[in-house]
């Protein structure tokens, strides 16, 4: 019996690598798409050509293309050559800020580029399993519209019923998504209608703060991977607004590929599900530094800017109930402590090459 063969883009990032490592640790092909454009988007710190290096020095069954998504007769014939029997799309301009100074290229890498592989997927391989990593940003501004409490050291729902967080019926349209999360919109609604419209098992992740220790971290994207790179360099961090209690739930890039292996087993048609780590996982800005300092013992050097980030939450939490309810097998499998300590130690060790 063949083989089977994943595509996975962006998979010089941090998503994109753990799907390759683990698809491949379970004995898949995996072709890999990324032509290091995180590099052009960051400079030097986002460069992620250390990453394919690694996947290809690691694993005989990775290939690496270095392939625009951009590139629609490219991608149309890669499809039509490889015929997947998966696609994992994690391919994306990720920034807020980015995407205001360069607006057409994050319209046309995050909405453009996913539509060039649905169209090529839905001509070559329909009945392949298709998961594109969205973004909590989809509900732009609209999660701080919720009543909030301000606790010592982070923000929180007020709302009792929102314990366990935003779940995947929350609204997505009449707020303010930063020309980022706009293009991410495009790109999350285009994905389900391929599933809704056409049968194809589509499915759609909105991450909330996805890390782990193979992140470039930049201060523009990457939130705790940065942080580390700061506390570990005494360089300083800016904290953008909301007194540094801005909350977020974290998910180890593990605990992504292990959920993307059940919906490839088990795929169902246009899914949407809320991706993060949950309210055990959750951190704010005050608490990432206490967190660090005690594992690095550095005291963490930063300032406070008043001016928060367009279309920035003040606390998002992902609701998990669906993931687990659709995947009972699925579940956190690293707590924060176990993911900052892995950060840490990566950021350290490359730091000393």
């Amino acid at each position: 019996m063949p083989t089977s063969l994943l595509l996975v883009t962006g998979s010089s990032g941090l998503i994109g690598s753990e799907v390759v490592s683990h698809f491949c640790s379970l004995g898949w092909r995996v072709c890999g798409v990324d032509n290091n454009m995180r590099a052009d988007f960051f400079g030097p710190a986002g460069d992620t050509r250390w990453n394919t290096r690694r996947l290809r020095q690691a694993h005989a069954s990775f290939e690496h293309r270095d392939l625009d998504i951009r590139n629609r007769e490219g991608i149309a014939e890669l499809l039509r050559q490889l015929r997947p029997d998966a696609i994992v799309h994690t391919a994306a301009q990720p920034s807020h800020d980015l995407a205001a100074s360069r607006p057409f290229d994050d319209f046309e890498v995050n909405a453009c580029g996913t539509l060039n592989l649905l169209e090529a997927a839905r001509q070559h391989c329909p009945q392949a399993p298709f998961v594109h990593m969205s973004t909590n940003k989809v509900y732009g501004d609209g999660p701080n519209r919720l009543p909030m409490r301000e606790l010592p050291t982070r923000w929180d729902y007020a709302d009792a019923a929102l314990a366990e967080g935003i779940s995947e019926d929350f609204g997505i349209d009449q707020c303010k998504h930063s020309l980022f999360g706009a293009s991410k919109v495009a790109a999350d609604v285009m994905v389900q209608e391929y599933g809704r419209y056409f049968g194809m098992p589509t499915c759609v992740l909105r991450g909330g703060c996805l890390t782990g220790p193979n992140h470039s971290g930049v201060e523009l994207h990457g939130f705790l991977s940065f942080l580390v790179q700061c506390n570990l360099q005494r360089r300083l961090y800016r904290v953008l607004g909301y007194k540094g209690k801005q909350v977020r739930d974290n998910i180890h890039s593990r605990d992504v590929a292990r959920f993307i292996e059940c919906f490839v087993d088990s795929p169902r048609s246009a899914e949407v599900y809320n991706l993060g780590g949950g309210r055990a996982n959750s951190i704010s800005i005050l608490e990432a530094f206490a967190r660090i300092e005690a594992i690095s013992g550095i005291a963490m050097q930063h300032e406070y800017v008043e001016q928060p980030r367009v279309g920035d939450h003040i606390c998002y939490i992902s609701n998990l109930a669906k993931m687990q309810a659709h995947y009972p097998q699925w579940g956190i499998s690293r707590d924060l402590d176990q993911t900052l300590q892995e950060i840490h130690d990566s950021c350290r060790a490359r730091l000393a090459d």
